[in-house]
């Protein structure tokens, strides 16, 4: 069984004086009724092919391979213990905790329960110092923007807030646990959230308990629209250590501001010449600043 053959368009593009030749450029568009037809007759032959004798026997033995009980790298907040766990042949691993290493633990958050179809992913997680509250991001089908919601630990009951338009993030609490940093961008037109460019990525504080609309701005550069920033809160909670990442460059630049001080973004490491890594922040005279390791760029 084979597909109908796949249309192509005259389509050539100049980029940087060469001529690039894109014939299956009407494919980009997921609304496309074409396109949609497209897919279905692509997966058809798929499952006629996966469908054939040997499908059975490969099933089941990557469920004699796979099935095995199996933990993650425990991290202890508040004096309570965070790892993921898997049973054997679940899809995604589930979120425990445990009020200490070696106790016996429950499940805070499984990923397997959020859909019926099991599409909605995991994506990221943070945990305040105290161990109370977990903010955690979703990604549905595999998308790459997240929803960001957050936790009460001993509870595990969602709190009411509703994070959307974020990716490429994670999130960084205060000490304090009142809020955390996180990365988004504008909301996209309407219809167009996975075929929009995204541009102008903002690193944001959002308090906890308040609605997304009230999110305090902390950097943006309007001058440099396909930057991107990750913002860390350091341990003792004075800096915010901002690592500026462009598309994929494993090279990066890093900057910081002080909270305790409201300072302004200082550019720390403005270059972009190599890959760098915060560490810590060291005591001066004149008081303290991020110090960080440079690595080779691969």
């Amino acid at each position: 069984m084979k597909p109908p053959a796949t249309r192509t368009v005259d389509q050539v593009d100049v980029l940087h004086g060469q001529e690039i030749r894109d014939p299956y450029r009407w494919l980009e568009d997921p609304n496309d009724p074409e396109v949609r037809a497209w897919v279905d007759d692509q997966n058809r032959v798929t499952a006629a092919f996966l469908a054939g004798p040997t499908r059975d026997g490969l099933i089941a033995r990557l469920r004699e391979v796979w099935n095995y009980e199996r933990y993650g790298v425990p991290t202890m907040e508040g004096g309570r213990a965070f790892y993921f766990k898997n049973d054997g042949l679940q899809n995604q691993a589930v979120l425990w905790t445990a009020p200490q290493l070696g106790e016996a633990g429950r499940v805070l958050l499984d990923p397997n329960q959020l859909s019926p179809d099991g599409t909605v992913a995991l994506t990221g997680m943070a945990v305040t110092r105290d161990g109370r509250r977990l903010a955690y991001g979703l990604s549905a089908s595999g998308s790459d923007w997240q929803d960001w919601r957050v936790r009460d630990v001993e509870t595990g009951v969602d709190l009411d807030d509703h994070l959307r338009w974020v990716r490429f993030s994670g999130a960084s609490f205060t000490p304090d646990g009142a809020g955390f940093y996180y990365s988004r961008y504008d909301e996209p037109p309407p219809g167009q959230a996975h075929t929009a460019v995204a541009r102008d990525q903002k690193l944001c504080y959002h308090r906890v308990g308040t609605p997304q609309s009230e999110d305090r701005l902390v950097y943006e550069r309007p001058d440099q629209p396909e930057w991107g920033f990750g913002g860390t809160v350091t341990d003792d909670g004075r800096f915010l250590v901002i690592s500026v990442w462009h598309g994929t460059d494993p090279k990066n630049r890093l900057f910081y501001k002080d909270l305790g001080a409201d300072g302004p973004v200082v550019e720390l490491l403005p270059d972009a010449d190599a890959a760098y890594s915060f560490i810590d922040t060291t005591a001066r005279a004149s008081g303290s600043r991020p110090t960080s390791t440079r690595r080779a760029a691969a």
